[in-house]
């Protein structure tokens, strides 16, 4: 049934779809008014309900009002930006320039449970680092202005050890974008998120809470530097990065083997031609306690010779299996066959691939200290970043995820997960390449500092600088082994290389184009009664509203509204020569939408006629008699916004 809440712009209300889950499943639970009622949950919890304080719990003060905060609506949107945007009309890549909660609450109508994989690099909460205030619910210029900024950026205060709430702040700050970024992942998907020792532990809690425990991967520790600190009581030379997977039940092996490399090869042979191919050996006993009674016998070569258990181990067989792999000619005892019985283990039977460590070295991740010149020599010469992660370390972490897909970066920062994206799918197959999505709050940089100098006003700015150079840089590269491949390819051949996808669209975090995002619905009236208040509302608010904003802007907006992807594609229709109408589409959406403000019959008798494709338009284009026609016609493929 319509109701009020189809035609608000408000991103979708968690805590409110949570309930009607709840009410669809246990309508018992809740009262003749639709409010849940407590005493009949504690009821069904029965013998399984404990007292508080039996109850393990990580709390701080303003937990739960995070928690709130996370699953409320909110009453922004996004702006297309072509003018910062690379190659927009063939990019699936998306930088989002934006308070990052907020986004994420966006993101949610078209990406819930689309993102593959999440790498973040949040502030470590060290004494000196910014972090967010998430009131931001009346819209763009309170956005602003509650930050202490003016349009061309953003203000962050700083939390300082001194503050009362120094660790509860930053937690306020994790919970919430957390929490949404767990909607986004797909059931295979990981987060990565990058931290020091000031507030590892309270992360590993809170994800956790947020992920489950049983999804924890692993807490990966990166060599960042190589060199000794000596003016500090203990130098440290690492960082830490949580892996966490969205459902552990999805896959046995939740994160990919890395390639394999010449020293891992090079353990192969086949010194007795086994027709199977090249193998390496493997003990053929196992810890002892791992065993059963089955496991624990004297093992017979072919030669007679006796092999008996070292102690405190078992055979990986038992003796039925171990002697059908010995006839099989699978156990090995050796050239002179008297040695220690070992299992051959095929290259081609393995999948091909080394299992994952948990340290991360300095020669497979790079270190800050060469991710600082690195992007130094990006910027001819200019150090635009003080922190910066190496590509090498991000495309080290995207070697860790099973195909391709989306990669969300919601601390952007300078822009580390496009470029590491775009060079990581330079080297990858079509079918396994990488989108990401990178966010980033216009935090304003000092006046004083290096990239303020050359342009660079904000944070945001060089997360944009950086990829656009990057695009450059990968293409160039790639070029050259275009051109080295095809020197040595024959008139026949086919090219292994292809250019991968070098651009990316830049949209905006703004307040709703549509003023009826203020409206208050009233709360002792039923939803058709609102839907009739909201009606004339909007009637009274947005008489002007194509004069305020362009068409693009507003349909952005809707086609958010109706789960499309930032990546939609939009195509003005030359058929209807009375009305604009435009055809958008996305990996899994298609709809005809118009925002003029009268629609001519010959519109309206298309549609009555081509019912299987969506059609949306604005309200107030239509009198009444053309919108029942239309929604009896088309139902469910009409919506009239």
């Amino acid at each position: 049934m319509e109701t009020y809440k189809d035609h608000i712009t408000l991103t979708p209300d968690v805590n409110d779809e949570r309930l009607q889950t709840l009410r669809r499943l246990f309508p018992d639970w809740f009262t003749q008014e639709g409010k849940l009622d407590i005493n009949e949950v504690k009821k069904a919890a029965g013998s399984q309900d404990t007292g508080e304080t039996e109850r393990y719990e990580f709390r701080w003060f303003g937990k739960s009002a995070a928690k709130r905060n996370a699953f409320s609506p909110t009453r922004a949107t996004l702006h297309y930006d072509p003018t910062r945007s690379v190659n927009a009309d063939k990019t699936e890549n998306i930088i989002i320039e934006g308070e990052n909660l907020e986004v994420l609450k966006i993101l949610q109508q078209g990406y819930r449970e689309k993102v593959k994989c999440i790498y973040i690099d949040p502030p470590y909460n060290t004494g000196e680092d910014f972090l967010y205030d998430d009131d931001f619910k009346e819209g763009k210029e309170a956005y602003w202005e509650h930050t202490g900024v003016k349009k061309e950026g953003v203000t962050l205060d700083t939390n300082t050890v001194n503050e009362g709430r120094f660790h509860s702040n930053w937690l306020d700050m994790m919970y919430p974008r957390l929490l949404v970024a767990r909607t986004l992942l797909r059931p295979d998907g990981v987060i990565f998120i990058s931290m020091d020792d000031h507030e590892i532990h309270h992360l590993r809690k809170i994800c956790d809470e947020i992920f489950g425990e049983e999804n924890f991967v692993a807490q990966f520790i990166w060599e960042k530097r190589l060199n000794r600190e000596n003016r500090v009581e203990v130098s440290i030379r690492h960082d830490y990065i949580l892996c966490y997977a969205k459902d552990s039940q999805k896959d046995i092996r939740r994160i990919a083997q890395l390639p394999m490399n010449e020293k891992a090869l090079a353990s192969y042979s086949n010194p007795d031609n086994d027709p199977r191919g090249l193998w390496k050996s493997d003990p053929a006993h196992a810890q002892a306690g791992h065993g059963t009674k089955s496991q624990f016998y004297t093992l017979v070569a072919p030669n007679g010779k006796k092999h008996e258990l070292p102690s405190g181990r078992c055979w990986v067989y038992n003796q039925r299996v171990m002697e059908a792999a010995i006839k099989d000619n699978r156990i090995w005892f050796g050239k002179d066959g008297n040695a220690v019985p070992r299992i051959k283990t095929y290259l081609d039977a393995k999948e091909r691939g080394l299992t994952p460590e948990s340290i991360i070295f300095a020669k497979d991740g790079s270190t800050n200290e060469n991710a600082k010149e690195d992007l130094k020599t990006l910027f001819d010469g200019v150090a635009v970043f003080d922190t910066p992660k190496p590509t090498e370390l991000i495309s080290y972490l995207l070697s860790l995820c099973k195909g391709g897909g989306i990669v969300l970066d919601f601390f952007a920062g300078s822009g580390v997960t496009a470029h590491a994206v775009m060079q990581a799918n330079s080297q990858r197959t079509a079918e396994n390449q990488f989108q990401f999505i990178c966010v980033q709050i216009p935090e304003i940089t000092p006046k004083e500092s290096a990239p303020f100098k050359i342009g660079l006003k904000t944070i945001s700015e060089i997360t944009i600088e950086r990829a656009k150079r990057a695009c450059k840089l990968v293409k160039g590269e790639v070029n050259i082994k275009i051109k080295a491949e095809k020197e040595k390819l024959s008139f026949d051949d086919e090219e292994n290389i292809y250019m991968p996808d070098l651009g990316f669209k830049v949209f905006t975090l703004c307040k709703s184009s549509f003023p009826r995002v203020d409206f208050a619905p009233d709360s002792e009236k039923t939803d058709e009664e609102n839907l009739q208040l909201l009606q004339e509302y909007i009637s009274q608010k947005e008489q002007q509203l194509t004069i305020q904003f362009n068409d693009e802007e507003l349909i952005t907006e809707i086609l958010i509204k109706q789960d499309f992807q930032l990546t939609y594609k939009l195509e003005l229709q030359p058929q209807f020569e009375a009305n604009h109408v435009f055809f958008a589409t996305d990996a899994t959406h298609k709809a005809y939408i118009t925002v003029d403000d009268k629609l001519n019959d010959t519109t309206v008798d298309y549609f009555l006629t081509h019912t299987d494709t969506k059609f949306i338009c604005i309200e107030r284009a239509l009198d009444t008699t053309k919108k029942y026609n239309l929604k009896k016609a088309m139902d469910t493929k009409f919506f009239a916004f």
